[in-house]
């Protein structure tokens, strides 16, 4: 069912918009005693989801029992960016999800599915495992809130990748995103039908339907004076809430351009981004853009590790971003990577496959650690001093000297592609 749904490229909801309507939505749901909140981490602070957060403890009180947000493997939320992500909602109330040894497994979805869907690329069954709160936490509201974007592993963020991902355990993140890898990254960006999607589909349909789960989606994307905005806002239990979001956030978020960009910049802001593991969406978002023979620059003043994680971390200095057939390849020889397919994934998503150069400028990674890892390294203060991010504006610049530069000041926030490299 829905219970709200609003949204247009031409929208802009205030902050009272949205309490109205949220308010609006949560009242048509009734009375509830014991509500879960399940909003994304700090690496989504552009989602609004804090807000939100911040709105439903309003309208619930001391009945909204728990705040859990939904990692996935990124690092536990600090105090700081709870503070500045969720406002006033009590810290005492935040929950971390444990990844490893805090979930429960409610069943699996079957190779022969798996199979099916990714047209014979993987051949292994999918466990649907969930942090034991969201599973058996007792809560008659679970409150899912996320933005609806273009993503790189299954095609368009937000919904019951909240749900699976966000606080699933990790073999069944592992397995969803080698899945997403092997099919091809460039054939789900952007669309909402994926093989990865109709897993989670399949889970959602047979192991989560008793649990009391409601969908708050924003749409968000940037105003006339670069500011972000919310274009649309979707409450509902059900497919259709996510696919009109995803409808929206494809007209919002995903540009598609005339001719392939020869020189892109991107800007990673240091509050958000403090790993490749988060930071490669500079090449995820922007991939389909490049010029063959194309040249990504990534300025990166907070970036100091590879993996959010340092299992994770270890593994990408080990093998690094050396293209998708090298990392197959390795993946079937090495115990240690083929034990941590969510890795493999992650480095097959961030190897341009020799097809455009990659040159990270880290604030706190060396030379040796950049091109160890397969990047070229830029020097941050001079390739900020020439890319300056304060006068560069989104979209093609003309430099001093006649270089002709498209710039990205949040690769979060959209999908672009030029029209040759992107397939309908």
């Amino acid at each position: 069912m829905i219970y709200l749904s609003r949204g247009s490229v031409d929208d802009s909801f205030s902050p009272d918009d949205v309490r109205a309507a949220l308010q609006d939505a949560l009242a048509r749901l009734g009375a509830r005693k014991r509500v879960l909140a399940l909003p994304p981490d700090f690496t989504r602070l552009h989602s609004q989801a804090g807000m939100l957060t911040e709105m439903a403890w309003g309208y619930y009180g001391e009945r909204l029992t728990d705040v859990l947000p939904a990692l996935g493997t990124h690092l536990p939320m600090t105090p700081r960016e709870i503070g500045a992500m969720f406002g006033r909602v009590p810290q005492r109330l935040f929950r971390a999800h444990d990844w490893r040894g805090g979930c429960v497994t409610l069943g699996e979805v079957p190779a022969s599915f798996v199979r099916e869907v990714s047209e014979g690329k993987v051949d292994y069954a999918i466990p649907v495992v969930l942090d034991r709160l969201l599973a058996e936490g007792g809560h008659d509201l679970i409150l899912s809130i996320g933005q609806v974007v273009p993503h790189e592993v299954i095609g368009m963020a937000g919904y019951n990748k909240n749900i699976f991902v966000g606080t699933g355990g990790g073999d069944g993140i592992d397995k969803t995103h080698f899945l997403g890898a092997v099919y091809g990254m460039e054939r789900m960006m952007g669309r909402a039908d994926t093989p990865v999607r109709r897993v989670m589909d399949y889970a959602s349909e047979r192991f989560i339907g008793h649990l009391p789960i409601v969908y708050v989606l924003t749409v968000v994307g940037k105003d006339g004076a670069g500011r972000l905005a919310i274009r649309g806002l979707f409450i509902g239990d059900d497919r259709e809430c996510f696919h009109r979001a995803a409808a929206l956030a494809r007209a919002v978020n995903f540009q598609l351009l005339d001719r392939p960009v020869r020189k892109a910049v991107v800007w990673l802001d240091p509050g958000e981004f403090k790993s490749t593991w988060l930071g490669n969406k500079a090449i995820y978002r922007t991939r389909m853009a490049l010029a063959d023979g194309g040249e990504l620059t990534i300025l990166a003043p907070g970036v100091a590790r590879f993996g959010e994680d340092g299992g994770i971390d270890r593994l990408i200095r080990k093998y690094g971003y050396v293209g998708t057939e090298r990392v197959l390849k390795l993946a079937r020889e090495q115990d240690d990577l083929r034990a941590s397919l969510g890795t493999a994934a992650h480095l097959i998503h961030g190897s341009s496959e020799g097809r455009f150069t990659v040159t990270y400028c880290p604030g706190g990674l060396s030379r040796e650690e950049v091109e160890g890892a397969g990047f070229r390294y830029g020097d941050l203060a001079a390739m900020t001093k020439r890319y300056d991010p304060e006068k560069l504006t989104d979209g093609y610049n003309q430099m001093p000297d006649g270089e002709e530069v498209f710039f990205v000041s949040n690769p979060a926030l959209g999908l672009w592609a030029s029209r040759d490299r992107f397939k309908e």
